[in-house]
């Protein structure tokens, strides 16, 4: 061996392959080489063009990252919404890094259970894929520590995408078979899930049929909860109109706890939307999973007071969070909840103001930023020498009374009809008055129901409201809604888009007859229909079918250029519509009354409405 290492030395440098070891592994590699080219010359077209598209849709729908500079668009089909996070991503360059990748493999042979794969660090968002193939791969993505809240937009085109896709056809076992379980993975098959607050966390989940095969039709309607001491909130649900859905979760970190997620299924495939739809209700609860949030280094931007501009925004995405709690409250005479002492304050940056008043025992709503609570002093400068004109469903009837009784101390005020025009005044100071019109849209004729909003195709009801545009001086603001009555009376989301469109031509002619006057054109805020609650959810003004509604509706007010801003109730709402402890059903504003309600309690919650009343001072009265 040394002898030959001699050798080896002292060979000449400038020839190389001169050594027979090296020929020998020359010789070698240049073999491998020509297998290696054998191999792949034999590969088919079919299969080269199998793996580009593979590779391809993976670049299209699965390269998920989370930072805290790019936004990303996620349209969520269920109510023609998109739901937006700058913190989400889609498609990075190779160049970005600390994305962390989790897969999860679906089984064929039994979707209920999944292969997963450890992840490089910690789980926190999952995405799912919008392709059609019933095989999918969840990758999991890694969050930052500046975040954003999770937000929600008007899909563009809502009605003609709705229509489009409650009509997709179907021929396929998988688009004909009907939903009845989902498969959630990163979440089934835990006792307990931890995640961290404060980061927007998306779990994709598949719906699946009796079989348990999974569909590639969407159209579900899931209702979500997510509920803990002091947090209750509706995670945002995106439909991929494949079969696959996604649920976001997201809970600041001053709320670390244990939680609970329902996912619920109301209704399949649009069946909610269905002209009598109560015998298409599924109703079913499909999970709820115990999930442990835990704090984090990561915060959220701090929420501020609502501004005119806040009012700009077409969905909301809020939460009810709790601040205080008397466990020993009990139900007045009056069937008043007086739980709190009325000047006990709210936390700052949830509310501003006297919480107590609020009669919630605790409970305050929040969107994207946060409202103030006015005194009676407050409300009464603010709506001095203003003109309100109300023009909607008995939701509204319901809001004036409780404003007057609760808000304005006018608490001799029982019940307001469902058309009036009158004046009212402040009790400490006469000399301060505001001007309320109410005008029932239920019906052309107010002892009547159920034609919403085409009870403008009686000419003497367009007239009537017509009038109070009429005078030298004009309302200085217009809060309106579409109702529940339109659930009822309208057969097709094409007839109701027709009678959208009618209205909002309406509103737009009386808009610009003022204008033309020379006087100040009212602003107009579009305040959501309700939830309905308990056992309404499966009737014709079921949530998935007013839902569909406030956003037709809006898009038709947008695009006449009518509304200066929305109020949306229907997020409001939809935290408390699962029972009727805090509705009757259709009503959540209704008096308070040391009587049985629907649920057999007695006494009931009318919390929820007095913060809509909050709220329309809010954008009544704007700084």
């Amino acid at each position: 061996m040394k002898e030959k290492g001699v050798n080896w030395s002292s060979s000449n440098p400038c020839l190389p392959w001169s050594s027979p070891l090296l020929q020998w592994r020359f010789g070698l590699l240049t073999s491998l080489v020509l297998v290696s080219m054998v191999v792949v010359w034999s590969i088919d077209g079919c299969t080269i063009r199998s793996f580009l598209e593979a590779w391809r849709s993976n670049q299209d729908f699965l390269t998920m990252k989370v930072s805290s500079t790019g936004r990303g668009n996620l349209t969520h089909i269920n109510g023609g919404f998109r739901l937006n996070s700058s913190s989400i991503v889609i498609n990075q360059t190779q160049n970005e890094t600390n994305s962390t990748q989790l897969s999860i493999n679906f089984n064929l042979d039994n979707p209920l259970n999944f292969t997963q794969y450890e992840p490089l660090s910690s789980m926190n968002s999952s995405y799912v894929s919008t392709e059609s193939e019933p095989s999918q791969t969840w990758p999991v993505a890694s969050v930052p520590a500046s975040l954003s809240w999770v937000e929600a937009e008007l899909e563009p085109n809502v009605t003609t995408n709705l229509l489009a896709r409650w009509l997709s056809p179907g021929g396929q076992p998988c688009r004909d078979s009907r939903t009845v379980e989902i498969a959630v993975p990163g979440l089934d098959g835990e006792d307990l899930v931890e995640l961290p607050a404060g980061e927007i966390h998306e779990f994709g989940f598949q719906s699946l049929d009796e079989a348990k095969n999974p569909r590639c039709l969407g159209g579900d309607y899931f209702e979500t909860d997510l509920s803990g001491d002091s947090w209750k909130s509706r995670p945002l649900v995106r439909d991929f109109g494949n079969g696959s859905y996604s649920v976001s979760l997201q809970v600041h970190p001053d709320f670390v706890g244990t939680y609970n997620l329902t996912i619920i299924l109301l209704f399949r495939h649009f069946e909610g939307l269905k002209f009598s739809p109560s015998r298409f209700a599924y109703d079913r609860e499909l999970r709820k999973i115990r999930i442990r949030f835990y704090k984090s280094s990561a915060q959220l931007p701090e929420l501020q007071l609502c501004q005119e501009s806040d009012f700009g925004r077409d969905i909301w995405a809020g939460r009810w969070t709790r601040h205080g709690k008397n466990d020993a409250c009990k139900v007045g005479n009056d069937g008043r909840y007086r739980c709190l002492v009325a000047d006990f304050p709210c936390q700052n940056p949830w509310c501003d103001g006297s919480l107590g008043s609020l009669e919630s025992n605790g409970w305050v709503y929040s969107t994207h930023c946060s409202f103030r609570l006015f005194s009676s002093d407050s409300a009464w400068n603010c709506l001095n020498n203003r003109w309100i004109f109300f023009w909607g469903d008995s939701n509204h009837v319901d809001t004036i009374r409780n404003i007057l009784n609760f808000i304005l101390d006018l608490p001799e005020i029982k019940s307001v009809p469902r058309r009036f025009d009158m004046n009212f005044s402040n009790p400490k100071d006469p000399s301060q008055t505001v001007r309320i019109t109410s005008i029932f849209n239920g019906h052309w004729n107010e002892t009547q129901n159920y034609q919403g909003l085409n009870s403008l195709k009686d000419e003497g009801f367009r007239n009537l409201v017509k009038r109070y545009f009429s005078e030298d001086t004009v309302p200085d603001t217009v809060i309106m809604n579409s109702g529940l009555h339109d659930g009822i009376f309208w057969s097709t989301i094409r007839a109701y888009s027709k009678g959208a469109y009618y209205a909002a031509s309406f509103w737009a002619e009386i808009l610009e007859s003022v204008r033309q006057r020379g006087l100040k054109v009212p602003k107009v805020f579009y305040r959501t229909t309700v939830a309905t609650g308990g056992y309404a959810r499966s009737l014709g003004f079921n949530p998935s079918k007013m839902e569909a509604f406030n956003w037709v509706l809006l898009e038709k007010l947008r695009q006449a250029g009518v509304i200066s801003g929305v109020i949306d109730n229907f997020d409001m709402t939809f935290p408390w519509h699962f029972d009727n402890r805090c509705n009757d059903g259709v009503h959540y504003g209704r008096a308070p009354a040391k009587l049985k309600w629907r649920d057999g309690q007695i006494g009931h919650q009318y919390f929820v409405d007095l913060m809509l009343a909050h709220v329309l001072l809010n954008a009544l009265c704007v700084r």
